[in-house]
């Protein structure tokens, strides 16, 4: 290093001997996954031996990839990164956004995202970003190339191959106290840092995980936000106020198929911390998406595990959203991600007693006369709806599957 230090600087300086002694005792491996922390290290240490290096000559440099945990595809750069995307440079720092154009460009067809604006009761409406055709598909490679591969915690149910609502409240089933809450704005939430750590805890270097991260994130356009009325509601500012500062900045997009599996992954320190809280008070805890849901005998102090998880939350970047703390006991119906836990797992009785109405109307009536909401594939639709039921109840469900047989189709 002292050599090839000497190659490059002009005249070969006092200081470096010293200077790659500090290196070389900071990194006993070469960080070549790392070259902009390796730069901004040398540039601390050059200021503390008073160093001010004139370049002679600058050699090429050629990343490597770092520790790989796991059994993620080998993209050592950019260049690589592209070609397997099928992209040129072009092409890929178009769809990375490297000119930040999504936030200020007011023509729809220069963005990689469309938007639209789902409403809710008690907030600011959900931002619903899709990517476009091309950029999707690149999505869709990194997740199931990349973050398929990655493990989640054991505590993470939704968007996990093999888990599901169902793993989730079967967790909770029978217990004398269930305790919900919702994170708020879950997905842009999370901010673009973490999803760089992601990418480079897989073992990718400095730049591929910034253009990785580039892929998945996104910035809502100005000129979208300003369509979104201010409410009226005093209580309601706050909340909307701290949504438009994080789609100003880079978040994930609800909408884009690597979003699930990277909030989800963004939130391993909290599941993390929140693991290991439930036992001090005797219970269990599992997480579906933005949904928190704990456990636990009659005397579980709800109003506790509330504060201590709100705060937890706030440590880890998110926020617990006010008003939708759930407290059920056991002799209240006790509902996780809309599935009955209080004895058994189970649907709600107003939707299966639904449902049996409109099997019954269908078989009396016809299917059409049935189809009041003018679904495009009803029949599908049923099947999908009774499936449901009896995943979660096969008695009832047989019973359902009996009457749509009597359906003429």
């Amino acid at each position: 290093m002292v050599r090839r230090g000497g190659e490059v600087l002009s005249p070969r300086p006092r200081w470096l001997r010293t200077v790659v002694r500090r290196v070389l005792e900071a990194y006993p491996r070469p960080p070549a996954d790392r070259p902009r922390e390796l730069a901004s290290y040398i540039e601390l240490t050059l200021k503390r031996y008073g160093g001010r290096p004139h370049v002679l000559r600058w050699r090429d440099f050629a990343p490597q990839m770092g520790r790989m945990p796991w059994p993620t595809p080998r993209i050592a750069t950019p260049g690589e990164l592209a070609d397997l995307l099928e992209l040129d440079a072009g092409g890929l720092m178009w769809l990375a956004d490297a000119r930040g154009l999504e936030r200020d460009t007011p023509h729809r067809r220069l963005r990689n995202y469309t938007y639209r604006w789902q409403p809710r009761p008690n907030g600011p409406p959900r931002p619903i970003a899709r990517p476009k055709l091309r950029l999707k598909e690149i999505q869709r490679w990194i997740l199931h190339e990349i973050l398929d591969h990655i493990p989640q915690h054991d505590a993470a149910h939704g968007f996990v191959p093999g888990r599901s609502v169902r793993t989730h409240a079967a967790l909770h089933a029978g217990r004398a106290t269930v305790v919900r809450l919702d994170l708020e704005d879950f997905f842009v939430s999370v901010p673009t840092a973490r999803v760089f750590g992601i990418f480079r805890t897989a073992g990718y270097p400095e730049a591929v995980a910034h253009a990785l991260t580039a892929l998945c994130v996104t910035v809502v356009p100005a000129t979208e936000w300003a369509r979104i009325p201010r409410p009226s509601d005093p209580r309601q500012v706050q909340r909307h106020a701290r949504l438009g500062r994080r789609l100003a900045t880079p978040h994930l997009p609800q909408g884009a198929p690597t979003s699930p599996a990277l909030a989800s992954l963004a939130a391993l320190g909290l599941d993390r911390r929140l693991v290991a809280l439930a036992p001090t008070l005797l219970a269990g805890y599992s997480r579906y998406a933005d949904d928190l849901t704990f456990s636990g005998g009659g005397d579980l102090p709800a109003r506790t595990l509330a504060r201590v998880v709100a705060e937890v939350a706030r440590d880890e970047g998110f926020r617990v959203a006010p008003g939708k703390t759930s407290v059920r006991r056991h002799n209240e119906r006790q509902l996780v991600c809309g599935v009955v836990v209080n004895e058994r797992l189970n649907v709600p009785r107003a939707e299966y007693d639904r449902l049996k109405a409109i099997l019954h109307d269908a078989a009396r009536h016809g299917p059409a006369a049935a189809n009041r909401d003018d679904l495009p594939d009803f029949r599908a639709h049923l099947l999908g709806r009774i499936a449901w039921v009896g995943h979660l109840h096969p008695a009832r469900g047989e019973r359902l599957r009996a009457r749509f047989d009597e359906i003429a189709w």
